[in-house]
């Protein structure tokens, strides 16, 4: 089973460029070029696709974590220094070994995939620290940044957990809403800063720690903003006897805390909301697939079995079918799988025509009460008859 690279466009695009012919011509000829290696891709993406596999990869990263949280205690780092460097040989080998293998596989749509670039930039800071190293020496003033990055490292269990995926695409989907509320809340603040330096900035008798100047006037209403210490900066203003010192606290934090910030808190909510009912519903939908991928196979391996049935009536020398049917039934077992794929063995239909039989047994007990009670009038009135004819008999005697 072959597998081709898809690199096809099947629209035609005119341009000028001199580089459109060449890139058309390049892509054409990639295009027909067949691996011949199939049956180890296809064995390679089994492996990488497992859920062994991802599994060992999780524990790995959070080993490396781990061992990430070891190496910022100096003692420790000390005496476990060789543990470290043999640990880290390990884990940027597992790190490469999985790059190499998911490039394997598919090339061209590796680089498609922006998890799978993240994961590209991972392995880049891992291998900055040891080029530092080697060519600017183990005293580089910025050799620190460049281990202090290597906390990144567990970033890698993004890939391999579908719900934090989730949450980073509802964060994604939410960017344009929250930069309009962040672009907002940022021309409340210019505004404050530009009023609260002219009220409270001045020379003289104005708080200059906290508003002489427009940066720590932001500053300082960023702290009324996450009303963080906000009571200890009204008392500064009270102490100078300020006019309007008040209204101006209040009246920002209204704006700034109570609307702006539960403006941004109720859409990320609202955004990962969705996002979380989207990813059951694509989770249901894989559960569904799943279970029918079984039900063929097994309705497969039925149809199997019954031809096989079929060729030994033809060859064996069996009365009828039905006598092949009871010897089958022998080797049946109670552990079996049997696929219910007709509506009669669904258990909506089942409750339904169980309540079906119930009201025709109540309607049957009518009609026999019913029939019961016509019978009953039956014989009275045959009762009657000899009685009727006795009397007309004996009237017409009288008439003679």
């Amino acid at each position: 089973m072959s597998q081709q690279f898809h690199y096809q466009n099947n629209t035609r695009v005119t341009s000028s460029s001199l580089l459109d012919n060449p890139s058309v011509a390049f892509c054409a000829r990639f295009g027909k070029f067949q691996r011949r290696d199939s049956q180890c891709q296809a064995f390679v993406k089994r492996v990488i696709m497992s859920r062994l596999f991802k599994m060992i990869m999780i524990s790995i990263v959070s080993l490396n974590a781990f061992f990430v949280v070891l190496w910022t205690d100096y003692n420790t780092k000390y005496n476990l220094f060789r543990l470290f460097e043999v640990s880290e040989l390990v884990f940027v080998s597992i790190y490469s070994s999985e790059f190499c293998m998911k490039l394997y596989v598919d090339p061209i749509n590796y680089w498609k995939d922006g998890y799978n670039l993240l994961d590209i930039i991972i392995i880049i800071t891992i291998f900055i620290p040891y080029s530092l190293r080697r060519f600017k020496g183990k005293h580089y003033p910025y050799l620190n940044i460049a281990d202090g990055m290597q906390s990144l490292r567990i970033l890698k269990l993004i890939t391999y957990s579908r719900g934090i995926r989730t949450l980073i695409t509802a964060v994604g989907q939410t960017a344009y809403i929250v930069a309009s509320v962040l672009f907002l809340l940022f021309i409340l603040m210019f505004i404050f800063a530009i009023l609260g330096f002219c009220l409270f900035g001045l020379p003289d008798r104005g708080d200059q720690n906290n508003w002489g100047n427009l940066a720590v006037a932001f500053f300082t209403l960023f702290s009324l903003a996450t009303v963080d210490g906000w009571t200890d900066l009204q008392q500064q203003l009270d102490s100078r006897n300020l006019a309007l010192s008040r209204t101006f606290t209040i009246i920002f934090i209204l704006l700034a805390s109570f609307v702006f910030l539960s403006m941004f808190v109720g859409v990320m909510i609202i955004h990962t909301e969705d996002s979380i009912k989207k990813f059951e519903r694509e989770l249901l939908a894989e559960r569904h697939m799943t279970l029918m991928e079984e039900k063929q196979v097994i309705l497969k391996r039925q149809q199997e079995e019954v031809s096989k049935l079929m060729q030994m009536q033809k060859n064996a020398d069996y009365r009828s079918f039905s006598e092949l049917v009871e010897n089958f039934k022998k080797t049946l077992r109670h552990t079996d799988p049997m696929v219910l794929d007709d509506f009669g063995t669904s258990l909506p239909f089942i409750d339904v025509y169980l309540s079906t039989l119930d009201n025709q047994d109540t309607t049957i007990y009518k009609l026999q009460e019913l029939y019961y009670e016509i019978a009953h009038v039956l014989s009275l009135m045959l009762e009657d008859l000899p009685q009727k004819k006795q009397s007309q008999s004996s009237e017409k005697a009288d008439e003679k």
